[in-house]
């Protein structure tokens, strides 16, 4: 219970990996918000809850949760559910932002031919949510001198996709990179630590439901990776326990990549 009385926000937590991070978050003792643009995602793909919500979930383990649907590539949308989470719950803590995803059509994401609203589609999910949602904690984090950031960047940033493939996504990744260190360098006076984890591929219920359809989740690329399988939510959830806890006390401005090795090999 290292997290007790701590208030965790984690953006996208309604399925997948966000649900990976609210569990690990609440298990160890935190209060947790789950903001996500469809709080029933999960069933979209099959993936099973314990309970009726992740919000529920939460609660069954003990502390406190709260749940807003949000699109947090909205900023006004942002604040108003930080707000919420704040009379809620109290002042944020944590911020995981996890929303966001390589989202759009990979047949038309070449970098010479992606329409302009594809990228527009990514940067929006990926990089502005981000920042919207920490413009929107930060304030508080620095009024009381102390706060973790944990943002989402991916393989995707070193590694290119073949024929350059969702390269309007490797390169929002990569500004997320960019944007962590710069926060950090910010904040750190403040107490306040800020880091990335970068996945590399995990098995996610919607990596398994679109493996076929995307080209992505399948037996051929867990073979290339160094250590011999794709990755689960949990992989990523343990380096979210480092981050989030004094086991990391000293690290800030960094991006961690969870990918068994695949980032050392070519695409």
């Amino acid at each position: 219970m290292s997290l007790k009385g701590k208030v965790a926000v984690v953006t996208g937590g309604a399925r997948g990996l966000g649900r990976a991070y609210v569990l690990r978050l609440a298990t160890l003792g935190a209060d947790v918000a789950v903001l996500d643009i469809d709080l029933k995602g999960a069933a979209a793909y099959g993936e099973q809850l314990s309970a009726p919500s992740v919000a529920a979930e939460v609660q069954a383990l003990g502390v406190r949760a709260h749940e807003a649907q949000v699109d947090v590539s909205n900023q006004a949308a942002v604040r108003q559910a930080m707000d919420a989470v704040n009379s809620n719950l109290g002042p944020v803590d944590i911020l995981v932002n996890n929303a966001g995803g390589a989202i759009t059509d990979v047949a038309t994401s070449a970098p010479s031919v992606v329409s302009m609203a594809d990228v527009k589609t990514i940067l929006d999910a990926n990089l502005m949510s981000a920042i919207h949602c920490c413009q929107a904690v930060a304030p508080s984090m620095k009024e009381r001198r102390t706060g973790i950031i944990v943002n989402t960047a991916s393989t995707a940033a070193r590694v290119i996709g073949a024929r350059g493939s969702l390269s309007h996504y490797g390169f929002t990744k990569e500004a997320i990179v960019h944007y962590t260190r710069s926060l950090a360098a910010e904040l750190g006076p403040y107490g306040i630590r800020v880091n990335a984890i970068a996945p590399g591929i995990m098995l996610t219920a919607r990596v398994k439901t679109l493996a076929d359809q995307r080209g992505i989740g399948q037996a051929d690329q867990a073979r290339r990776v160094p250590l011999g399988r794709l990755g689960e939510p949990d992989d990523c959830a343990g380096v979210l326990e480092f981050l989030v806890t004094d086991l990391s006390k000293y690290v800030t401005g960094q991006s961690i990549s969870v990918c068994g090795g695949a980032a050392l090999q070519a695409s």
